[in-house]
């Protein structure tokens, strides 16, 4: 069952290659494919003639994204296109990775799947049109939702994890000043690997159902929380201490998600987001 990861050098794309297997998974990176181009994608998709795609790609610098939205919504929107085409001419099925960001935040209770989204920013209203255009191309198609993502190596685009951030500012003594008023579930990309893992055979025999699903760790933090439990795990001192979000900041408020899908699948639902940073901060 062959499989193609776009996006591969990723947090998230690494991290399916990992734990797909080997002699199926294929991963293309920037340099093997740029998801910009329509034709290529579609070249390169039908030579390989794979069962599933999955998106893993993202233009994720929300503040730059504000400030100028076009390479957003090149990547976010009409390269999902270029890809979906691509998939459904090859016969394959759609994965296409989003984000907690489609909501407003103005809810108090976590967003089930259903839930009507609403974007801030210019980042989450490219994410959802992507989202828009994956649906709206080929009705075999899974939209999976993410929240938070840190992993081993971090996110190229961001310089790293926010873990590895916070931990290498404490440590050369930088003082920390850390948002207390966005909460979210933070997720550990080696668990939403180890989900995606389990659902595309069944996505690709349709014994699981095509639409959106909410993919996370379990519980909820502010970002100042999960800082300072990252902190604590890691056996660092710093000088930490809140800061509330500038008023113009794009970012929900709130944004924890409801797995429901999942749980309805009868799919193990990902661990709690503190023994998720623990596995992170101590690896077997």
């Amino acid at each position: 069952m062959r499989i193609v990861v776009v996006g591969a050098a990723g947090q998230l794309g690494r991290e399916l290659l990992r734990v797909l297997p080997a002699d199926g998974a294929v991963g293309l990176e920037h340099a093997a494919l740029d998801v910009r181009d329509a034709d290529a994608a579609r070249e390169r998709i039908a030579a390989l003639a794979p069962v599933a795609v999955v998106n893993a790609t993202a233009y994720n610098r929300v503040d730059d994204a504000d400030r100028d939205p076009t390479e957003a919504f090149a990547v976010n929107d009409v390269a999902v296109g270029n890809l979906a085409r691509a998939a459904a001419g090859a016969g394959a099925f759609f994965v296409h990775v989003s984000t907690d960001y489609v909501f407003d935040g103005t809810a108090r209770t976590p967003y089930r799947e259903d839930d009507a989204p609403n974007p801030r920013g210019a980042y989450a209203r490219s994410k959802l049109a992507g989202e828009r255009r994956a649906a709206a191309t080929l009705p075999r198609h899974a939209i999976v939702r993410v929240a938070g993502l840190y992993a081993a190596g971090g996110s190229r685009g961001k310089g790293g994890s926010f873990v590895d951030r916070v931990l290498e500012k404490a440590r050369a003594g930088e003082p920390l000043r850390i948002v207390d008023d966005q909460v979210t579930a933070p997720t550990y990309a080696p668990d939403v690997a180890a989900t995606l893992a389990r659902l595309l055979p069944r996505w690709v025999a349709g014994s699981a159902p095509a639409g959106i699903y909410h993919v996370t760790n379990a519980g909820a933090c502010s970002w100042l929380a999960f800082a300072r439990a990252a902190l604590e795990l890691a056996g660092v001192e710093a000088d930490v201490a809140p800061r509330p979000s500038a008023p113009e900041d794009p970012r929900p408020r709130y944004s924890v998600l409801a797995n429901a899908r999942l749980a309805a699948l009868g799919e193990p639902l990902l661990r709690d987001w503190r023994a998720a940073l623990a596995a992170y901060l101590t690896p077997a």
